[in-house]
């Protein structure tokens, strides 16, 4: 386990917990492919063009010194630097439950893969 903790800006503060760098890869993975679902829906012309197929939502779940939940619904963002990602961090005595802006997220992300190598 790293001993340099995640730190994950949200829209009013954040949240740093132990987490780890092949967690973190995962994570990063998950959110690369959410942008490409996004990307593909703002692309997609809706004036009198055809209906966007609907795309798979990102549930990512991880469980470790803390239990971390990162979930967004692509078909409700109109670009991907609108969209948001809902947050859960819990463990055994506290949970927090928020939104966070899903570019700072990734931004967060690629932070600590850089720090921890």
């Amino acid at each position: 386990m790293s001993s340099i903790p995640l730190t994950l800006n949200l829209i009013e503060g954040s949240v740093s917990f132990s987490f780890s760098p092949e967690a973190a890869r995962e994570l990063k993975t998950a959110t690369d492919q959410l942008m490409e679902r996004l990307k593909a829906i703002a692309a997609k012309p809706t004036p009198g063009g055809g209906r966007v197929a609907p795309q798979p939502p990102l549930e990512y779940r991880y469980t470790g010194e803390v239990f971390l939940e990162v979930f967004c619904n692509p078909n409700i963002w109109p670009t991907p630097f609108a969209a948001k990602v809902l947050l859960t961090v819990r463990n055994a005595n506290i949970r927090l439950t928020t939104e966070a802006e899903l570019t700072r997220i990734i931004e967060d992300i690629n932070q600590y893969l850089e720090q921890v190598g």
